[in-house]
């Protein structure tokens, strides 16, 4: 029988391609619970196979326990509750498991050097391995094999995240695609993560980016994307090999799967021309990557240090007649001719969204009468805003608009020797619009100061959607510091603050009454449930 016991060992670890440990220990615990079978209790027992010659021993054990220590409890652990109950059971001076456990007052009485968490064991004759204890083990041999092909999986591709996998499709359920990778390695590629109308079939040979793998034993392990803007990227060095030498960087990439996508590139040799190289000769490189999505539309951007240039080179194949840059804002006023606007746009903003997801600029796109417009527009709030606020003629305004000013702050703060560059004005002038424009800074910030008051309103209130630090602290200056305190307001109320529409002040009131409603509702179902 011992013989059968290394037989079995030697068998299944060949066969399973599992360590022969972990089926020694698989064994082991199916002979131990063979064991506790004899008995009534819920006692704990353990057995010892020796490796060599396959012979074993069985003991049953006490866990000795220290009423003093108080265990560290994980909220988050399936056994929480159980533990919770056994540790309030220890704290009144009671064992929760009297079969398996001892207190360690008892514990030392037999041996002093016990502590807390040691176990006291004593020999027992275990069972045979025999039918029962077969059955067992197979069970345990089949979960641990299991579960160690799964850790195999895992060790084996942790270190391959953010790489292309292939594999051949298994089988499509719900829209899901399990891809065989070899090796007992099986990935999961979500319906979220393929690429829309694409036809998959069982035995079709599949391309994805590995974006994560986890540890969980049960479910997936492998998660593999076939609409990642990394796939892209990694389709192009496999195709592109200056891309892989290092020759020709990717910078950026966007993707509508399936539809369109667009890729910038440099070339660290200024004799490569990057987007001829990642196209190909007759277009054959762009192609290969085309076809392994679905026929996706590829655009080659040449990047650009310059995010204008970059942008007018995105915006590819629209041709941009003007651009007006806000970096406070990162966006971009892109125009071009009327008759390209539909292109520049896109198909559903197609082409514009890419563009703005590859330079990462939002991009406001309009024909050129239309920026002409807006910036007509624009040059009259700033010198209308200059003029009654610094009190300036039209003339002044107007020079400080074309210099390039847009707010007082400009004014104020901008060094002096730059507005002395302006060939028309001089130091005299220079000095009194600076000091105008600090003059009406300071008082907008004692004047705020006064209106907000020391009160402050309270988290809920300041995070609550639709509103903004201001008008929170303006609220709380108005004894409205809760959202508790919003929701008993009317409209009319909240109008009498000033700065408010009749819109915004619903609104808000509606949103700040939303836990009322929730509360209400809950309150409804219990009674429905009572009532039933």
């Amino acid at each position: 029988m011992n013989k059968e016991i290394l037989t079995v060992v030697d068998v299944v670890s060949n066969e399973k391609n599992v360590g022969k440990e972990i089926i020694f220990e698989a064994l082991e615990a199916a002979l131990a619970s063979a064991t506790k079978k004899r008995f009534e209790d819920d006692v704990d027992c353990r057995v010892a196979i020796d490796r060599e010659n396959g012979n074993y021993q069985a003991y049953r054990r006490w866990q000795v326990i220290d009423p003093e220590v108080v265990p560290e409890l994980d909220p988050e652990a399936e056994d929480y509750e159980e533990a919770r109950e056994a540790a309030d059971m220890i704290a009144a001076g009671e064992l929760p498991y009297p079969a398996r456990q001892i207190w360690l007052a008892d514990a030392r009485a037999r041996d002093a050097g016990l502590n807390g968490g040691d176990y006291i064991e004593e020999p027992l004759e275990a069972a045979e391995f025999g039918r029962i204890a077969a059955q067992t083990a197979k069970q345990v041999i089949v979960q641990k094999v299991r579960e160690a092909e799964r850790a195999q999986v895992v060790e084996a591709y942790e270190d391959r995240v953010g790489e292309l996998v292939m594999g051949i499709v298994k089988r499509v359920e719900r829209g899901n695609v399990y891809v065989d990778l070899g090796g007992n390695a099986e990935a999961i590629i979500l319906k979220e993560h393929m690429i829309p109308r694409e036809l998959v079939r069982a035995g079709d040979r599949i391309r994805g980016y590995l974006f994560d793998v986890r540890p969980e034993k049960r479910g997936p392990q492998l998660f593999v994307s076939r609409t990642a803007k990394e796939l892209l990227i990694e389709l192009f060095k496999l195709e592109v090999p200056e891309i892989g030498e290092g020759i020709i960087e990717v910078l950026a990439a966007a993707r509508d799967p399936g539809l369109r996508a667009k890729i910038a590139v440099r070339s660290r040799d200024q004799r490569i021309d990057p987007v001829g190289a990642c196209v190909g000769m007759r277009g054959s490189r762009v192609q290969a990557v085309s076809n392994e999505l679905g026929g996706e539309r590829v655009d080659i951007i040449l990047w650009d240090e310059n995010p204008a240039q970059f942008v007018i080179n995105a915006m590819s194949p629209a041709e941009v007649v003007s651009i007006l840059v806000d970096e406070d804002t990162r966006a971009m006023d892109v125009a071009v001719v009327e008759d390209q606007l539909s292109q520049a746009i896109g198909r559903n903003g197609q082409n514009v969204r890419l563009a703005s997801q590859l330079s990462g600029w939002e991009l406001n796109v309009m024909t050129e009468s239309e920026a002409e417009q807006k910036s007509e527009e624009e040059v009259v709030k700033n010198q209308k805003m200059f003029m009654e606020l610094l009190d300036v003629d039209e003339e002044v305004a107007n020079i400080l608009v074309q210099e390039g000013f847009t707010s007082i702050e400009e004014v104020a703060y901008v060094p002096e020797q730059e507005m002395l560059e302006i060939e028309e004005f001089d130091e005299a002038l220079v000095g009194e619009l600076r000091q105008r424009a600090k003059d009406l800074l300071l008082t907008r910030a004692i004047a705020s100061e006064e209106r907000l008051g020391d009160e402050r309103p309270a988290d809920d209130l300041l995070g609550m959607e639709g509103m903004d630090e201001e008008l929170a602290y303006r609220l709380a200056a108005a004894g409205i510091v809760t959202m508790e305190d919003l929701a008993e307001q009317s409209v009319d109320e909240l109008l009498e603050l000033g700065g408010l529409d009749e819109d915004r002040a619903a609104h808000l009131i509606m949103k700040a009454r939303e836990p009322w409603f929730a509360e209400a509702e809950q309150a409804q179902q219990s009674e429905v449930r009572v009532d039933g």
